[in-house]
C-alpha cells in the first residue's frame, strides 16, 4: 500500500520537452499543515519553489532551482516557537525507468521516475526536511547552569604522565 505524499506535484516526463521548462510550485495551507505534522514541527507557514528542468539525454532530467519556506520549530532548550526562513538550492536528477543511479557522492540526489512521472512535490518536501535546523534555539535560550555543569567533561589525569618526567 502506497501512501500519497502530502505535497504531490507530478509532471509527465514528456512535458519537459527537449528545450526544458520552468516550473513554479507552491504548497497550499492544508499541504503545509500536513507536512508540518509529518516533520513533527509546529508549523510550515509557506513553502514554494522555482525550478528549471532540463533533459540530460533520454536517461535523466536535471532539476535545478531554489526552494523557500517559512517554518516554526520548537526551541531545543525552552520549547518556545522559533520562526525561521529556509532558503535552499535544489539540484536533483530524475532517472528514467531502468537507469542505474550514479556512484558519484558529489553529484545531485537521484530519484527514479515512476511510470514516466516526475514527483516534484515529494522530492522538494524531502529537500525541505533535510534543510530544517536540527537544533533550533530561541534568541538568548541557554541550558540551565546545572545541566551545563553536568555536560562538562571533568579533567582526567593522564595515566602516562608518570612516564614523562616521573610526576603524577
Amino acid at each position: 500500500m502506497t501512501i500519497a505524499p502530502e505535497f504531490s506535484r507530478t509532471l509527465p516526463w514528456a512535458a519537459v520537452g527537449q528545450e526544458g521548462r520552468r516550473q513554479s510550485l507552491q504548497a497550499t495551507p492544508a499541504e503545509c499543515a500536513a507536512l508540518a505534522r509529518r516533520f513533527g514541527i509546529p508549523a510550515i507557514e509557506a513553502f514554494s519553489a522555482e525550478l528549471e528542468l532540463r533533459p540530460e539525454g533520454d536517461e535523466a532530467i536535471r532539476v535545478r532551482g531554489h526552494l523557500s519556506a517559512r517554518v516554526v520549530q520548537s526551541c531545543v532548550v525552552t520549547l518556545e516557537p522559533v520562526a525561521q526562513s529556509v532558503e535552499e538550492a535544489v539540484d536533483l536528477r530524475f532517472l528514467a525507468a531502468g537507469e542505474e543511479p550514479s556512484e558519484d557522492p558529489e553529484g545531485p540526489d537521484e530519484i527514479p521516475a515512476e511510470r514516466d512521472l516526475l514527483e516534484l512535490g515529494e522530492a522538494l518536501a524531502e529537500q525541505l526536511a533535510l534543510a530544517l535546523d536540527p537544533y533550533p534555539r530561541a534568541p538568548g535560550a541557554e541550558l540551565p547552569l546545572e545541566v551545563r555543569e553536568e555536560e562538562e567533561e571533568p579533567l582526567r589525569r593522564n595515566p602516562f604522565s608518570v612516564l614523562k618526567g616521573g610526576k603524577a
